[in-house]
């Protein structure tokens, strides 16, 4: 947690971003980690064209905003087709995956609680 209580202006082109390596095509960047915020980390995913995340579970419920490009997102039984400009909300526990469609890469905003996530992968050839 941010030891000093202080607010925090950065630029996102300077956090590194990390393979996910359960996905293809697929990085990741904490903006807002544990480490500076209490109650919740943000986080953003880039997936390139085609890449995706395979069908799998969270412990922690996901709030989403689409930046760019568009995709396939499966959520339980349900397939949606989403965009820029789209919000998502995936319950704890529900099943998803992601396929990016389109030229550009999907990139999203995801927030999430700042508590223990188990994440277990359904099925790596879901998406």
């Amino acid at each position: 947690m941010n030891k000093e209580n202080t607010a925090i202006v950065t630029s996102a082109d300077k956090i590194p971003r990390k393979s996910v390596q359960a996905g293809s095509g697929t990085s990741m960047q904490i903006l807002i980690g544990s480490d500076i915020a209490p109650n919740f980390a943000m986080r953003r995913f880039i997936m390139e064209p085609g890449g995706g995340m395979p069908n799998h579970t969270n412990s922690v419920e996901h709030e989403q905003f689409i930046l760019r490009g568009r995709a396939r997102v499966g959520i339980g039984k349900d397939i949606y087709e989403v965009k820029s400009g789209d919000v998502v909300f995936i319950p704890r526990g529900i099943p998803h995956w992601y396929k990016a469609e389109g030229n550009e890469p999907f990139e999203f905003i995801c927030v999430v609680p700042n508590e223990p996530d188990h994440i277990e992968v359904i099925d790596k050839t879901s998406s």
